[in-house]
């Protein structure tokens, strides 16, 4: 029997979690989801919609007002540090958890998913001590200082691609201001938050102060963008979805960060080590199963080193492991949903409509038994690509990627910024000159030299142009998540202006 299929055999239930209370949908509704390698069902879970919003933002405000504003900066941190202790405490079987609800190898969910969790929240279980306000230099006998002060309500909504470390992105650093939280998880991955919600009642956070709401983005997620009482709101996902969020907000001067799509150039001179650039586009596009708004999907390539790059590259992807995910010698395991498999089935016939040329994959594997039911997808390159056509401008979020030649740096560069979106880059070389140049040239909000998808706490994250705006993670997540009030005391004791004696 596979690891897959035990691990999906008897399905999880799961409420809402509001106010400190487990409890069912005011509908009665639920929804299942499956284990995307088996397509067989891995949990039964409530569905929320704007009713449980509504109750989920009265109780996080009474949480706010009341028993959460109590709480000192100190106590905060404590409580951060003692939920990321449990998380640790829970990695093996959290990381099991995460495989079978979004489909990742366990070794990505175990070295990287669940690490990185821990992690966000013992780094702004820090933070919690160290926000402070600051004294201004006013003229006069006055005294003017700032506080900096939580927002207040926060929704957050996270999309699928990393169920547990996109949760944590958003809840530490506001949890660490002060604030509270109604997350609305992805409804293809909602399990992971139902496990996370169950840790802060477990670590002691007060009633209301986290509410974890599932629910279909149609109703819950834009009954949460559209709410009245919500001072901040926090998208992570497609940019067509978070235009939507940005315009119901705006309705309301919600305050709004949105961490959305990306159509990243991995960009690959002659003078590159060629090993390590070919390891560095592997992990670019084929991490997650290429499921990541930073993919490297447009591979631009020296055109005096394309070939022997492509000759390594392709043999390598043609090796890449697909498969169950629960097996630690896994590469790569499926796509999140039978809806994002299509989406990619798709895009290669319109690649291929296009003039681009299939150099491997492009089509699901032969798989047995139990995963012949899964949605998984081969590692794909497409060569003859040209930087115009869809497969180059829009986001697939699949392990596809485009290759582009290039010939001299000024068309690259021009090349490089002429997508809609900025969240990152990648840029192999050993002129370190030239590293720069291009790291300062390119429009994104991350790039990495000589490296991919390296990623840390305290390190900022964020896209330009339509990737988005505001950061995660860093001291900059804080600033989203906390406002700044002047006090301006008098100490003359004197009449102020005209209206005097």
């Amino acid at each position: 029997m596979s690891s897959a299929k035990s691990a999906s055999e008897t399905p999880r239930k799961y409420q809402l979690f509001i106010d400190g209370q487990w409890v069912d949908a005011e509908s009665g509704k639920t929804f299942t989801t499956p284990n995307p390698a088996t397509g067989a069902t891995l949990a039964e879970v409530a569905e929320g919609d704007k009713a449980d919003i509504d109750k989920a933002v009265e109780a996080a405000r009474r949480a706010f007002e009341g028993p959460w504003s109590k709480v000192s900066a100190r106590d905060r941190g404590k409580l951060l540090y003692k939920l990321s202790q449990l998380i640790d405490a829970k990695s093996k079987e959290l990381a099991a958890i995460e495989t079978s609800d979004n489909g990742k190898p366990i070794k990505e969910t175990s070295y990287v998913d669940l690490p990185q969790v821990v992690e966000n929240f013992e780094y702004f279980a820090g933070w919690a001590t160290k926000i402070e306000g600051e004294t201004i230099p006013v003229p006069g006998q006055m005294f003017n200082y700032t506080l900096r002060e939580p927002v207040g309500v926060c929704g957050q909504i996270i999309p699928w691609n990393f169920p547990l470390l996109m949760a944590a992105w958003k809840l530490a650093p506001a949890l660490a201001a002060g604030n509270t939280i109604v997350l609305k998880p992805a409804e293809q991955t909602p399990v992971g938050a139902m496990e996370l919600a169950a840790l802060i009642q477990e670590a002691g956070f007060p009633d209301g102060v986290v509410n974890v709401v599932p629910g279909y983005g149609e109703t819950a997620g834009a009954a949460l963008a559209s709410h009245k009482d919500i001072d901040k709101l926090a998208f992570t996902g497609s940019t067509e979805v978070g235009k939507l969020v940005a315009k119901s907000a705006a309705d309301n001067l919600t305050k709004v960060s949105l961490e959305l799509g990306g159509k990243a150039p991995n960009i690959v001179f002659a003078d590159a080590d060629l090993e390590q650039a070919v390891n560095g586009a592997m992990m670019g596009i084929f991490f997650n199963q290429g499921q990541v708004c930073c993919a490297g999907s447009r591979l631009f390539l020296d055109a005096r080193v394309k070939d022997e790059f492509l000759d390594r590259f392709k043999e390598k992807s043609a090796r890449v492991r697909v498969g169950d995910p629960m097996d630690k010698n896994t590469q790569m395991g499926p796509q999140v949903s039978e809806e994002q498999l299509n989406r990619i089935k798709g895009y290669v016939d319109i690649a291929k409509g296009e003039g681009a040329q299939v150099l491997t994959g492009g089509c699901p594997p032969q798989l047995e038994g139990d995963f012949q039911k899964g949605y998984f997808f081969q590692p794909t390159i497409f060569g003859d690509v040209q930087n115009s056509m869809r497969v180059a401008q829009e986001e697939i979020f699949g392990p596809v990627v485009s290759v582009i030649t290039f010939e001299n740096e000024d068309d690259l560069i021009k090349q490089a910024n002429e997508v809609a979106y900025g969240l990152s880059a990648g840029i192999w070389t050993k002129d370190i000159t030239r590293a720069h140049r291009f790291a300062k040239a390119v429009h994104a909000g991350v790039v990495w030299i000589n490296t991919y998808n390296m990623f840390n706490a305290a390190s900022p994250f964020g896209g330009y142009k339509q990737s988005g705006y505001g950061r995660e993670m860093g001291k900059h997540a804080l600033e989203m998540y906390t406002q700044v009030k002047s006090v301006w005391v008098d100490l003359s004791g004197k009449p102020i202006g005209w209206f005097g004696n």
